[in-house]
This record gives structure tokens, sequence and C-alpha cells, in this order.
């Protein structure tokens, strides 16, 4: 216990030298936690929202069914199959259709999606109960971003024209049953909703689809033929690639700073090195090994990092935890780039992300503070009493 008390020690009676390089450290701690929190929270954000309201426990695609080609829409749908279907009966499952049509609100022309969903559906969370029809009218039920693009509002109508499964042209006046607020862009930029029902007979699709959309925590998903299953880690794939990109941009700003606070460690214990020869030679007379020595001056060292998690913890707790529960307010016209954020980004800070940083910051401190006392190794206690250093 004689070394650390003894490293403890001087450490302290470094001062303002010690001070400075334990609240730079304690930075790179917050900073660390703080950034790494703020990603993990962004990313079960988008990922709880989009499950919640979009993606359920999984989505069965039509063989010819992808997002991201437009041109594939007129295509991909067909018959629900059976074994689909008997989930969709247990309401275990809920089916949509969808198809190219366009709106022409207050006489301009606007492409969308038109998606059919059942109105009594309870597989997502989502307000498709709007879409109960009544009086031979067909409702509709769209977006804030929608409605801001489109320039509608409950109670408008407006013309929606498509093309029908025989390939022929049609249209038909909607009107705005319900605007919902989401905070997830992929059920509301550009599209309408509309009850499944309704737009099977419109198109001439009946009993078709072009996904399904399965509920959470279903355990038996059935294979089918001409249908393909899309599981929560595929849905989900986007989410995680931008994730890990916003980590390692962040992380290039908390190790610049851990390279400053490292840089003043090593400067510091070459500076301790070079001014305490004597101390060395001296200790080296009353029977202290070379090793001990060289323990001794890496864990003053490697203490810094133990002060600095010591000072991060006066300040770091009390911001982290404010923050935590005030989020951060996201700029007005970032929900128009396609992510599922919301108002507010909330940080989440794991006992690994905390332990994680801390072991990093300690390893790391450890091999700087080890990487100076070499030097010791070739000390002659003669030289040492003397002054030199070779």
């Amino acid at each position: 216990m004689i070394i650390p008390k003894l490293a403890l020690r001087n450490l302290l009676g470094a001062g303002l030298r010690t001070w400075l390089n334990v609240v730079v450290l304690s930075l790179s701690f917050v900073l660390i936690i703080w950034l790494q929190g703020l990603y993990i929270g962004m990313g079960d954000q988008i990922k709880e929202a989009q499950i919640d309201v979009d993606y359920g426990g999984g989505q069965y695609w039509h063989e010819s069914y992808d997002p991201y080609d437009p041109l594939t829409l007129e295509d991909a749908h067909g018959a629900v199959p059976d074994p689909i279907q008997n989930k969709i009966d247990k309401g275990e499952a809920t089916p949509i259709l969808i198809a190219q049509a366009t709106i022409y609100p207050e006489g301009r022309l606007q492409v969308i999606l038109l998606k059919g969903i059942d109105p009594a559906q309870t597989v997502v969370n989502f307000p498709s109960q709007f879409l109960v029809q009544e009086n031979g009218e067909i409702p509709a039920l769209i977006g804030t971003r929608m409605a801001k693009s489109a320039g509608l509002k409950i109670g408008d109508k407006v013309i929606v024209r498509w093309r029908d499964a025989q390939g022929t042209f049609d249209a038909r006046d909607v009107y705005i049953a319900q605007i919902m607020k989401t905070i997830v862009p992929a059920v509301d930029q550009s599209q309408i909703w509309i009850p499944l029902e309704t737009m099977r007979e419109l198109m001439g699709m009946q009993n078709e689809a072009s996904l399904v959309v399965m509920a959470k925590d279903i355990e038996e998903l059935p294979v089918v033929s001409g249908w393909n299953f899309k599981s929560l880690k595929f849905l989900l794939a986007d989410v995680e690639y931008l994730i890990k990109t916003k980590k390692t941009g962040g992380s290039i700003i908390y190790m610049f700073l851990l390279l400053l606070a490292m840089l003043a460690i090593f400067n510091t214990q070459v500076l301790s090195i070079f001014r305490r020869k004597k101390e060395m030679g001296s200790m080296m007379a009353m029977g202290f090994t070379r090793g001990k020595i060289i323990q001794l001056f890496t864990l003053e060292g490697a203490f810094h990092s133990v002060l600095a998690g010591i000072v991060a913890a006066i300040y770091g707790i009390p911001f982290l935890v404010w923050f935590a529960k005030k989020g951060w307010a996201m700029p007005e016209g970032y929900d128009d780039f396609g992510i599922a954020l919301g108002e507010k980004l909330f940080p989440i800070y794991t006992a690994g992300l905390v332990f994680g940083t801390v072991m990093l910051i300690l390893i790391v401190t450890t091999i700087v503070s080890f990487l100076p006392t070499r030097k010791i190794a070739k000390l002659k206690p003669t030289d040492a009493l003397r002054g030199r250093l070779s």
C-alpha cells in the first residue's frame, strides 16, 4: 500500500499542474458519455417510433415490392396467402395496399402514394379509426407534413387519380377526415390513407395487398411463396447504419479532447522524471527497486484518471441527469429530413457506456503514464544522486 499512498501524495503535491490535467481529462469523461448517450437515445427513439407506427413485428412484402423503386408499385400487389390471411383474421397482422396516384389540390398537381389500411386494425399504433366510411364519401387520413405540402386541412376535398389493375385511369373525390401528427415521416410524407376495402374495390384488387404488417412478438411466421418476410433487423438496418456513422463522427471530437489530455499527462510525466532524479536516487538508496519506482511514477499518472472521474462525477452527473430529463429540442424543419426524431431528443446513459468510458480512459492514461518511465529502467543510483539521467 505504500506505493499507491506515495503516488497519490506526490500527485496532489504537484498542485495546479495536476488539477489542470484532471479538469481537461474530466471533460473527456463527460463529453464521451454525453455524446454516446445522445446517439444511443437517438437510435432507440427512431427504432421505437418506427416499430410502433410502421414496422410492427416485421413485414411480409410482395416479391415485386420495393419501397425505394416507385416504378415497381404497379405490379407490387397480390392475393394474400391463406397462412398470412389466418393471422389477419386473428388480429395478428394487417394488410396494406399501395399504389401511385395523383392529387390536384387547388388546381396543382402532386404525385403521392395512395395507401389502403383496415380502419379496425390494432397491429400498429396508427389512427386508422378515422377511416370509417360514412355517407358514401371516401374518408382520407394524412399527416401534418402532407397537409402542409398540399395545403389541405380537415374537411377539405381533393381529387385523387390512379390507375387500376386493368391499367385504366380513374378518379374520385376524397375528404380529409383527420390530420395526424406523427414523428415517423414514412407514414406521412407525400401519401394519403384511405379504407383498405374501398381502395381494393376502386383498384379492382380484391383481397390483395402490397405488404402485410405483423404484430409484435409473433412466434410463428409462415413461409409462403411470392412473399418475403422482412425482419426488424432488415427494416432497421438504415437506422443502425445512421447511428454507427454518427458515433464515428462524434468519436473524432472526444478523441481529439482525449488526445490533448493524454499529451498533457505525458508531458507532466516527462517533466516529473527529469526534475526528480535525486528523489529517485534516494529511493534506490533506501531499497526501492527500479520496478517499484516505475510502478510509482506510472500510478501517479494513472491517478489522474481517478481524480478526473471524481471531478467529472461532481459536475457531470447533475448535468447528464438534467439533460436526460429536459432533452435536446430539435430545430424547426428537422423532421423534413425523413428521420423519426420528434420535437426533442432524449439521451440514454447505460451502465455499460459509463463503465466502458471509465475503463477506456483509465487504460489509456496508464499506458501514457508508463511510456516515459522506461528511462528509469536504465537509471543508476549513483547517477541519479548526482542529478544525471541518461
